[in-house]
């Protein structure tokens, strides 16, 4: 169920919760999770059941239907696989080879199962690299296969790590690569492409695409990547308008975090393994224009999150922040406490934002506007690359060998 907003409300109104976790950082990607879900954690007491996973990836788990899913590839990079869990006691209910393949040149934070499906409810949408090229395809909740569509090759000095989205009977998938990007479009039911539109390309940039939905009026995707901030009509690919990102340099920095919609502003977060970094803001509206920018302790890999009209963050080196996302005042910026090394974007749950190192040690702390406090400590006890999903009370963090599930047993 993705957020659904009003016309008068496009841009103040609370996410709506449901009990699936559908796709990427959950209900259209703002990452917010179920006030129930846990964020303190001790796993001798806490942990509802952990299951050792038939593959290795980055990719984060999404949870439907009682069903956790998830890609992986073999430790030598020959398959691709889409694996299904019992949401409920962790035992793997299938294993679906998508396809073969050959383990493809990585970053070193990066692995060869690095994407996240997404799901309608009735069939589950995932993207495969086989090193050389993409893959989509559909599955139904049982493992059978619908259909399965070559996308073309792919190029990227980090490796592959995009995520599809659905809307509108549609599985609307953007990636930039290194020289080409594109927003694509395949029918849900049977894989048919819609629509096809080639995007302004740069470098390879790994945002994921989220949805304005206002009642009445056709929902939008809004893209935003290493050049440009884009919105378009979800049905028929359309371009509603297109800002050019104002870069200073002639290096365009890469977007990876998943953007927000905040304060009337698409935030995006972008940066450079050099250090280089910078979060931009660009007015929403029928007109689009910078609204402010930051270049310095801003997150790179993670996203960011939206509490009580404030901004939240955490950096790629474990540093906590909050801004007005109106002007781009920062409020507060500190370090996290026993935080190292991040690349799992982190959720809100209630009012407190939880977040996973690298390390698999994690961290939650009050969403307050005035002052990091309250902050909480944990450990999965096994590296962190992927996202947390979050459904039914229940948190799922995706470790190095190993899938958690924490919450009440």
């Amino acid at each position: 169920m993705h957020l659904r907003l009003s016309a008068l409300a496009l841009f103040t109104a609370a996410p709506l919760f449901a009990e699936d976790w559908s796709r990427f950082r959950g209900p259209n990607g703002t990452g917010v999770a179920d006030s129930a879900t846990p964020t303190r954690f001790a796993l001798a007491t806490d942990l509802t059941w952990m299951t050792k996973l038939p593959g290795v990836g980055h990719g984060s788990p999404i949870v439907v239907g009682g069903q956790v899913f998830l890609q992986v590839a073999s430790p030598d990079g020959a398959t691709r696989s889409l694996v299904c869990l019992s949401a409920t006691d962790g035992k793997v209910q299938w294993e679906k080879k998508v396809i073969e393949g050959k383990a493809g040149k990585i970053h070193k934070k990066s692995s060869n199962a690095s994407g996240t499906p997404c799901s309608d409810g009735e069939r589950v949408f995932n993207v495969v690299w086989d090193g050389t090229g993409l893959t989509m395809t559909a599955h139904d909740l049982k493992g059978n296969e619908l259909w399965k569509k070559g996308l073309g090759s792919f190029a990227s000095q980090h490796g592959f790590g995009h995520s599809p989205i659905t809307v509108g009977g549609l599985v609307i998938f953007s990636y930039d690569q290194d020289g080409a990007a594109e927003l694509v479009a395949h029918d849900a039911k049977t894989g048919e492409q819609k629509w096809r539109v080639e995007r302004k390309p740069h470098r390879a940039s790994y945002s994921t695409p989220f949805l304005i939905e206002k009642e009445g009026k056709p929902a939008e995707v809004v893209v935003a990547t290493t050049t440009t901030i884009d919105r378009y009509d979800a049905k028929t690919g359309q371009v509603i308008w297109s800002f050019n990102v104002p870069w200073d340099t002639d290096k365009k920095l890469r977007a990876i975090g998943q953007p927000v919609l905040a304060g009337g502003n698409v935030v995006m977060f972008t940066g450079d393994g050099d250090g280089s970094r910078a979060m931009v803001a660009v007015k929403a509206a029928e007109k689009p224009a910078l609204a402010w920018e930051l270049k310095k302790g801003t997150p790179y890999v993670p996203g960011g999150l939206v509490y009580k009209d404030h901004l939240y963050w955490v950096t790629d080196d474990g540093q906590a922040g909050c801004a007005d996302p109106k002007t781009g005042k920062v409020l507060w910026g500190e370090r996290l406490p026993g935080l190292k090394s991040v690349s799992a974007s982190p959720i809100l749950v209630g009012d407190r934002v939880f977040v996973v190192g690298e390390d698999g040690k994690a961290v939650s702390f009050e969403a307050n506007p005035k002052e990091l406090k309250e902050v909480e400590k944990s450990d999965v006890g096994e590296p962190v690359f992927a996202s947390p999903a979050a459904a039914g009370g229940k948190l799922f963090i995706r470790g190095g060998t190993h899938l958690f599930c924490i919450g009440k047993k």
